[in-house]
């Protein structure tokens, strides 16, 4: 869905609404407390339904705000290092911070809706229109920023370069619409426009029902609101998923339509008309057809080459390397019969060093002659000395409530699907061999880990660590850590 489909829909629900206020109007004046402008009442119906919409979006996948969140504050910490210690401490808590602001979000939608405390409403609605509109515009403007170059350097700005942003989009309406980040702030710019309206005309707002009921409206709403996001981020998987790896998905097709998508990318260039100045996109080979022509050839100058672009997902970065180094991911995604990936795009653990001592032999060589053959010696190698070196290494302490996933859900599901031929295998972050050896180790894991980029790991499943069932290149099943079933239950339900 595009975002003018989507602020179609949005205007005709706040349509609706405005509808059903009128019959309350006219039929149930007692379910009304105050009434004065149909304009401002669509307005609050619009801009609820919109904040209802976008944070229920959002709500489906709250962990996916917050590692958007995580970019914003990683990149913050770079261009306003004077409150340094502010964005340290928010991305140490992403995810509590996404999940207050959906909640917020949507409960400010409700509110406006309903006409609770108008002025209070419109001065929250404001300022987490203020709070965005930084957010995307800070996104889009970083698209004038040469590399290297921090925001308040305006002196070294330079022209729009797509690539030169340091958050790729907003998210605001999650994995549902992808939105430009250009696009993003202008919308945003347009809320703002509301917002002084609600402040300066707060008076003429819709307010319905009584107090008592705005209030126990807006509680409940509250309650299952949050139900809703924990049930989404730490009980179980998202309730929809809009992710490219979705189940279903036919991973393997998918990819290949990407990668054929842009290898028969159109190459075009940009014209200048040296005489009028008018500027012209023509594909290359066009262009060519035309090059023979000096008229031509004197007439327009080449600016710029442009491919052009295509879009691709996160499918066409599926790229996994196996304990030896070696790229993977073909074999995994023409593996023909079922498999299951443990996926966890990060472990938890304290990395310490420690001074350890291990025993250091000193030898010493002598010669000797050999008995019985005149003018012939022999290497002997003895025991000198046997002192205790020390030295530093690294040493894990892992963290046993997150190893018991491996030791307590997925090590018995692996080895029963293992005892029946199907493929397992873990699949985590680039860590080192060694650290990775160690894991294994202290979990207990008979089967081996492959490595892969860690955003590719949380795009594919929302849980740390989560199961993915395969065959043939297609996603058949995921399944949270804490709805992770038994091998029976698989067997029965997914293996054909």
């Amino acid at each position: 869905m595009s975002l003018l489909g989507l602020i179609i829909r949005i205007a005709i629900a706040a349509l609706v609404l405005t509808g059903l206020t009128y019959f309350l109007k006219e039929k149930k004046e007692d379910l009304i407390e105050k009434h004065k402008n149909w304009f401002m009442t669509y307005l609050q119906h619009f801009c609820g339904a919109l904040f209802i919409f976008s944070g229920y979006v959002k709500a489906v996948d709250p962990k996916g705000t917050a590692y958007k969140m995580k970019d914003y504050f990683a990149e913050f910490e770079t261009h306003f290092s004077a409150f340094q210690g502010l964005w340290t401490t928010l991305a140490e808590h992403t995810l509590t911070f996404a999940l207050v602001m959906i909640i917020f979000e949507i409960i400010l939608g409700l509110m406006l809706i309903i006409g609770f405390k108008p002025k209070l409403t419109a001065w929250l609605f404001a300022l987490l229109v203020i709070f965005f509109t930084v957010l995307t515009g800070f996104t889009y403007l970083t698209g004038y920023l040469p590399e290297g170059v921090t925001f308040f350097e305006f002196g070294k700005w330079g022209e729009y370069v797509k690539t030169n942003m340091k958050v790729t989009d907003c998210g605001c309406f999650g994995d549902f619409i992808k939105l430009e980040p250009k696009t993003s702030f202008f919308k945003d710019v347009f809320l703002l426009v509301p917002s002084i309206l609600f402040i300066v005309f707060a008076a003429k707002e819709h307010i319905l029902f009584n107090p008592r009921i705005r209030m126990i409206i807006l509680g409940v709403a509250t309650v299952l609101v949050s139900l809703f996001a924990f049930r989404n981020t730490f009980w179980n998987l998202p309730m929809q998923d809009f992710r490219p790896f979705k189940e279903g998905t036919h991973v393997r097709d998918v990819r290949a339509a990407e990668e054929k998508a842009v290898g028969e990318a159109k190459l075009s260039y940009k014209l200048k008309n040296k005489s009028t100045g008018e500027e012209i996109v023509m594909e290359m080979n066009d262009y060519l057809a035309k090059f023979s022509d000096q008229a031509f050839v004197d007439q327009w100058e080449i600016l710029d080459q442009v491919r052009e672009e295509v879009k691709t997902t996160k499918v066409s970065e599926f790229f996994v390397t196996d304990p030896n180094g070696s790229s993977v991911e073909n074999d995994l995604l023409n593996y023909p019969n079922y498999h299951l990936m443990a996926v966890a795009y990060k472990w938890y653990f304290d990395e310490k060093q420690e001074q350890l001592v291990r025993p250091d032999t000193i030898w010493q060589i002598d010669t000797t002659e050999v008995e019985g053959f005149k003018d012939s010696v022999q290497i002997v190698k003895t025991v000198a000395e046997v002192k205790e070196v020390t030295y530093t290494a690294t040493t894990y302490d892992w963290d046993e409530t997150y190893a018991n996933y491996y030791k307590n859900k997925v090590n018995p599901l692996f080895e029963a699907a293992e005892k029946e031929k199907i493929l397992v295998y873990g699949i985590t972050k680039p860590y080192d061999t060694a650290m990775i050896d160690e894991f294994r180790h202290h979990v207990q894991a008979t089967y081996p880990f492959m490595t892969a980029d860690d955003i590719l790991l949380k795009t594919i499943v929302r849980s740390n660590p989560g199961v993915v069932l395969w065959k043939d290149g297609q996603i058949i099943k995921k399944w949270h850590i804490s709805k992770l079933p038994d091998w029976e239950y698989v067997k029965a339900n997914y293996i054909k």
